[in-house]
């Protein structure tokens, strides 16, 4: 070959290189673009999931709030049925014990009459 077709055959490779450089280049300009607005978006993401947890976490607190509430107004109820059933039980057992002793009375009048 002569000097021009070496010349020509060198111009057109550097032509490649060059290309190739280039085309290299804007491939990893792009991987830096994406990975930019990757990260904005995990970013924002993370953000909404973050408010949307603390939001799920406010709601469960109210919701625990207005369920002790309404226990405590059951419990409160139960308090008094069990305080009034103990009081029932207390006089049950006192009309027992006097209806014993109007057994007894009666046993031993019975018993005493000829």
């Amino acid at each position: 070959m002569t000097d021009t077709g070496e010349q020509h055959t060198s111009s057109s490779i550097d032509d490649i290189n060059r290309s190739a450089q280039e085309l290299v280049i804007k491939i990893n300009d792009s991987r830096t673009s994406d990975q930019k607005v990757f990260n904005s978006f995990q970013e924002k993401l993370l953000k909404k999931v973050t408010e949307m947890c603390q939001q799920m976490q406010e709601h469960m607190y109210n919701v625990y709030e207005e369920n002790s509430n309404v226990m405590q107004v059951y419990l409160q109820e139960l308090s008094d049925v069990l305080e009034r059933c103990s009081q029932l039980n207390s006089e049950l057992f006192n009309a027992s014990q006097a209806l014993e002793s109007l057994r007894g009375g009666l046993a031993m009048n019975h018993a005493s009459e000829p």
